[in-house]
């Protein structure tokens, strides 16, 4: 019906009238209407379509996304990003609009394809202040704050007319960016904000040259990496939100390396150091003296002991040629598959799978023997020894005494490694994070019903080839703190290695990270840059907060709890959002239980220590360990918002009416009437009253672009600062006075 030279005309006329519109009568309506009606969901997008013609917000829209496909090609430092998005008119009446996207600042627009029947549409950019007039008439127009996030990106305008009833529109848009380095790491960002519809969005990288590329790496999202035909091929876990950063590590010799910072100013700044090695290479790195030892007791019958045996298959079957291992099973008394190490020849391989395919469950649980099995013979000095253990009970024969099995295992463990997998809610959690602590390794805990092949396949994966091990920071421009972890774990091929900490001072030079290999110690030097003030990469100190929440609350179990290391869990807990069984109470309702910041007595069971390592068995301690270890070993944000969040519902009272809550941009929001208040208020902090849509409120965005991520969760919320705070509602400044708002942003930074 396009083709017809009624449409032409129309379609015509009304492209030239768009053209000459002022931006500042731009009176566009988003076709989005939906979100004013349910502005607190979280969405996503990144483009949409703007319809002329009013629309009732109470309706659905006429018009909705319904696919979307980011594909990014990578090519030394450029980047060719092409975005093809679908949309179709699901009303009854043909819509005429304009299509909108974001671009980013240090992007260059190539070209915009859509054809209307036999004519190309051609698209009009803007600049970021012309599209930051467009986003803030429509935030005033439709209340839909989640357009803020795209404030400061310029705009792809282009006509869609018509989109007849039950039409799809297809919309190709292509765009350059030169890639930014962060030491030996190209860096890859994109923005899919917080709006937009339910559609899927597919987001994938293919970088040309492999070969020239370590591990990737994102700290804000779960990526999968493959490498074929000499392509590095990357894409998203699942959908996203947000804004999306990628490193690509360019391999320079052994390990590749990447130092960023965020300084707000006012207090130690935060940095995050990557070592990212090449890819897995079999024979490179270091050879492995490698332990299995596997409880077969009689709780272990059935389903989960056959899942155990795969996994010591699988185990098996990662070994090298210049490896040894050993096996060890037990019960009531310890089965060893040879005395000692012996070489991962097949004939060893083929009688060891023969042992394994051979155990039964039954008898009860000796870990003090089966410890002292895998700790009776020193490894080679030269091989790095690891002992993976796992067991799904509680120590039955023997020794049965957490702590004193842990002391005397601590006492001979040397420089072995040790990693722990607990499954069920059965196993001692003091026991299990003792011997790991100890033996510089993690706890990896299965729920009850889940895979223990899957969690120990996911673990062997990691401890494959190793690298470098005995790592030490042993040079730095500045004075660094408070790094996790806390003792640098090994490197492995294949596996990247994320550091977070807090540093002092500024000024540039050189970090010097050493290793030993083969028995020689290396060295490798990361170019440093710590600014004094530096306001981007705010998922920085987010990550390292919940992996200093997850290391303070297991130094807790075992070493006891203590004023200050609760102090620093609360204090943590309330400035990032993240909840623990110390700062519990506060999903609870409200006067009468105590305030945020007061001090609540701890119950017996959240004690920790060597003297109550028996109390910690059972479902509430197996899921205060497991939370710890998901945050301690956090590498992206989506890891730790999961982690966080899995807690949170954990931790909710169960038959006792508690308030709505919701975590937005690592903060926790509690609905106190109609107001979402974030958790970190305090009552001595003062708060600034806004007027929402007014003029106060898009400078103040500006001014202090934080804020704008958690802005989409309604019209009447407060946000915590660090020394003055600002709640956004139907009243309040509508207009700063001079200095007003600059005073607001030095103290709600607390600079």
């Amino acid at each position: 019906m396009f083709s017809s030279p009624t449409y032409r005309a129309k379609f015509s006329t009304h492209r030239l009238a768009l053209l000459k519109a002022s931006y500042s009568v731009f009176s566009i309506l988003s076709v989005f209407s939906v979100l004013s009606a349910f502005s607190a969901f979280p969405l996503h997008a990144q483009g949409w379509i703007e319809i002329e013609r009013p629309v009732d917000p109470a309706l659905p829209p006429d018009v909705v996304r319904v696919g979307s496909e980011v594909r990014v090609t990578v090519e030394g430092r450029v980047a060719r990003v092409e975005v093809e998005e679908r949309f179709r008119n699901t009303g009854s009446r043909v819509a005429e609009g304009s299509y909108l996207y974001p671009m980013p600042g240090e992007a260059v627009f190539t070209n915009f394809s859509l054809w209307m029947g036999d004519q190309e549409v051609r698209g009009e950019t803007m600049n970021a202040e012309q599209a930051r007039t467009i986003y803030e008439e429509i935030v005033r127009r439709r209340k839909d704050p989640a357009l803020l996030t795209f404030a400061g990106h310029g705009l792809v305008r282009a006509q869609v007319f018509p989109i007849e009833p039950g039409d799809t529109r297809k919309v190709v848009l292509r765009y350059t960016q030169l890639l930014t380095r962060a030491g030996d790491a190209l860096r890859l960002r994109y923005s899919f904000g917080n709006r937009g519809s339910n559609a899927g969005t597919g987001y994938n990288v293919t970088v040309t040259n492999a070969a020239g590329y370590g591990t990737p790496y994102s700290p804000t999202h779960q990526i999968d990496t493959r490498r074929t035909d000499g392509r590095l091929e990357i894409s998203l876990v699942k959908e996203a939100t947000g804004q999306l950063e990628l490193f690509l590590p360019v391999r320079q010799g052994l390990v590749g390396t990447s130092l960023v910072t965020h300084a707000p100013g006012g207090e130690d700044g935060y940095f995050m150091l990557l070592l990212a090695p090449a890819d897995a290479e079999a024979g490179a790195g270091v050879p492995r003296d490698l332990t299995l030892v596997v409880d077969v007791s009689g709780s272990m019958s059935g389903t989960k002991l056959e899942q155990a045996k795969a996994a010591l298959n699988q185990a098996l079957g990662t070994l090298g040629s210049k490896d040894r291992f050993r096996v060890i099973a037990f019960s009531s008394r310890v089965r060893r598959f040879r005395d000692g190490f012996v070489p991962a020849t097949r004939d060893n391989l083929t009688a060891a799978r023969e042992f394994v395919d051979g155990l039964g469950a039954d008898g009860g649980t000796n870990i003090a023997g089966a410890l002292d099995a895998a700790l009776d013979t020193p490894g080679d000095g030269e091989r790095l020894s690891i002992v993976l253990f796992m067991t799904d009970g509680l120590p039955s024969i023997g020794e049965q005494a957490p702590d004193r099995i842990a002391e005397q295992a601590a006492g001979r463990i040397g420089r072995s490694r040790v990693f722990t997998v607990g499954i069920g809610h059965d196993v001692n959690t003091y026991l299990l994070d003792r011997l790991a602590s100890s033996g510089r390794g993690t706890s990896e805990y299965v729920a009850p019903g889940s895979s223990v092949e899957t969690a120990m396949g996911s673990l062997l994966s990691k401890l494959r080839y190793p690298a470098l091990v005995d790592l030490r920071i042993a040079e730095a421009p500045v004075t660094l703190s408070q790094t996790l972890p806390a003792q640098l774990p090994d490197l492995f091929y294949g596996e990247e290695l994320v550091v977070f900490g807090r540093y002092k001072g500024h000024g540039s030079g050189t970090i010097v990270v050493t290793g030993e290999r083969n028995g020689k110690r290396e060295r490798i030097p990361v170019a440093a840059s710590f600014s004094a003030t530096e306001p981007a990469n705010d998922f920085i100190p987010k990550l390292w907060a919940a992996r200093q929440i997850g290391d303070l609350t297991r130094q807790i179990r075992l070493e006891g709890a203590s004023s200050s290391l609760v102090d620093q869990v609360r204090e943590l807990g309330l400035r990032f959002g993240i909840l623990t069984e110390y700062t519990s109470y506060l999903v609870q309702e409200p006067a009468d239980i105590a305030r945020p910041g007061t001090p609540v007595p701890l119950r017996e069971d959240q004690m920790g220590g060597a003297r109550n390592s028996a109390a910690q068995t059972g479902a509430g301690a197996f899921e205060r360990a497991r939370a710890s270890a998901k945050l301690a070993d956090s590498k992206t944000l989506a890891a730790a918002d999961a982690a966080a969040s899995d807690r949170l519902e954990s931790l909710s009272p169960g038959g006792v009416a508690a308030p709505e809550t919701r975590r937005t941009g690592g903060r926790l929001f509690i609905r106190r009437g109609r107001v979402w208040t974030d958790v970190a208020q305090a009552d001595r902090i003062t708060v600034t009253d806004v007027a929402a849509y007014s003029k106060a409120y898009f400078e103040l965005v500006r001014q202090l672009p934080e804020v704008a991520p958690y802005l989409s969760l309604g019209e009447e919320l407060l946000i915590a600062g660090r020394k003055a705070s600002v709640r956004i509602g139907p009243s309040g400044v509508e207009t700063w006075q001079p200095g007003q708002l600059a005073a607001l942003v030095r103290n709600f930074r607390g600079t």
